[in-house]
């Protein structure tokens, strides 16, 4: 792969096993490098970019579990209450790679059983030995409710969104303060993030079997080139072929 992912999040782990050779990514403010055999791990809501670190770039597999199941793994282990979180990006660890390779394996087998036990092994190996935990959220102060109201409004004018004073009149707040706050809290200024959930709610319309146009058209994107252009430097495909990927030959 030679693509380049632009800065964007996850609301779910990224556990990642580099095959050939090398990625580099921007993470915590630094720019992490993960080579065959290792491990590139990104926790939920860490924002972060993706791309070659070597002319031939490289070919990795991943997985994408969610919150809810690495916690419920990480009681399993011991771990104290808490979200839990890897200790740091990049990681070498022979068993963790052969599980991951493992679980994929019996997925292409068509093995459920199997690939969901190889899975919770592989979690509760990486839990284990390089896993921590994040405290709970403090309770939110004046800023991060305006934070939150503004995400609500975004969420719920996804297909028309306000400009960004707007959004600041309607949640009593000063655009520039609350641009800050907001990337403060989720990583990303308020029409990147917005940009990141239009992208997640066409992949679900795309699931269904929706037209591309319209999907584009759905979750406010200008047109087809519009959302294909913003699905590609975030999933690392168009559109098109993630559909293909999910429900077989393209649909008019």
């Amino acid at each position: 792969m030679r693509h380049a992912f632009a800065r964007h999040s996850h609301d779910h782990y990224a556990i990642g096993l580099v095959l050939d050779g090398v990625e580099e990514f921007a993470y915590g403010g630094s720019v992490e490098r993960a080579a065959a055999g290792e491990m590139p791990l990104v926790n939920p809501g860490t924002v972060h970019t993706g791309h070659a670190g070597v002319p031939d770039g490289w070919t990795y597999r991943v997985m994408y579990p969610s919150v809810e199941v690495m916690a419920e793994v990480a009681a399993e282990v011991g771990l104290p209450p808490g979200t839990p979180a890897f200790t740091g990006p990049v990681l070498r660890d022979p068993e963790a790679a052969r599980l991951l390779l493992a679980a994929h394996a019996a997925a292409d087998q068509g093995d459920p059983l199997a690939s969901s036990s190889l899975m919770r092994l592989l979690f509760a190996a990486l839990l284990r030995r390089h896993g921590d935990r994040t405290p709970a959220a403090a309770p939110a102060t004046a800023g991060g409710t305006a934070v939150a109201q503004a995400r609500e409004l975004l969420h719920a004018r996804m297909a028309d969104p306000p400009k960004l004073a707007e959004l600041a009149a309607a949640v009593g707040a000063r655009p520039f303060p609350l641009l800050r706050a907001f990337r403060d809290a989720h990583g990303l200024p308020p029409h990147a993030y917005l940009n990141q959930e239009r992208i997640r709610a066409a992949r679900r319309l795309l699931d269904t079997g929706a037209p591309l146009a319209d999907t584009a058209y759905r979750v406010g994107f200008v047109d087809q080139a519009h959302l294909t252009r913003h699905f590609r430097r975030i999933v690392g495909i168009t559109p098109g072929a993630y559909r293909r990927e999910r429900l077989g030959p393209e649909r008019p």
